[in-house]
C-alpha cells in the first residue's frame, strides 16, 4: 500500500503523462525500498541515499546539549545540512578524538581535513595562522 502512495504523488504531478503500467510494474518487481527510492528519485530530480528513522530516548536535562551540538554543527557544515548530516560530523569528530589512542594519526588527520574545508573564508585563515604559528 505504501508503494501506490508513491505512485499517487507522481500520478498528481504527472496527470495525463503519468505511466502506470510502468510504475505499476515497478512496484511490483521492486522492494518497497527501492521502490520509495525510485519515486522519491523521480520527484526531486536527484539520487537518493537509503535512510533510517532513529529513535532513541533522550533526558530533557541532556537536550539543551544535543540541541547546541547540533545547531553548532549546521552553522560550521551550512543550515542547507540535514539534523541526520549534522549528528554525523558530531559523531565523526568524536571517533577521531577517540581515536587518538589508538595511535592511528590517519584517522584524526582526516577528521581535520574534513571540518576544514567547511570553514568559511576567514576562520580558514585564522587556523592556518595558528598551524603555521605553533609548528614553527
Amino acid at each position: 500500500m505504501e508503494q501506490k502512495c508513491g505512485a499517487g504523488q507522481l500520478a498528481r504531478r504527472d496527470r495525463q503523462h503519468f505511466e502506470s503500467a510502468i510504475w505499476l510494474h515497478k512496484a511490483r518487481e521492486m522492494t518497497t525500498e527501492q521502490f520509495q527510492q525510485e519515486v522519491e528519485k523521480e520527484l526531486s530530480g536527484r539520487e537518493t541515499e537509503p535512510w533510517e528513522i532513529v529513535y532513541f530516548k533522550v533526558y530533557k536535562s541532556q537536550m539543551p546539549v544535543v540541541e547546541q551540538a547540533i545547531e553548532t554543527a549546521a552553522l560550521m557544515l551550512g543550515s542547507d545540512k540535514s539534523r541526520g548530516y549534522c549528528l554525523e560530523m558530531i559523531c565523526a569528530d568524536f571517533l577521531a578524538g577517540a581515536n587518538l589512542e589508538s595511535a592511528d594519526p590517519n584517522v584524526l588527520l582526516q577528521s581535520a581535513l574534513r571540518f576544514f574545508k567547511f570553514l568559511p573564508g576567514e576562520e580558514r585563515e585564522t587556523f592556518l595562522h595558528h598551524v603555521i604559528e605553533k609548528a614553527s
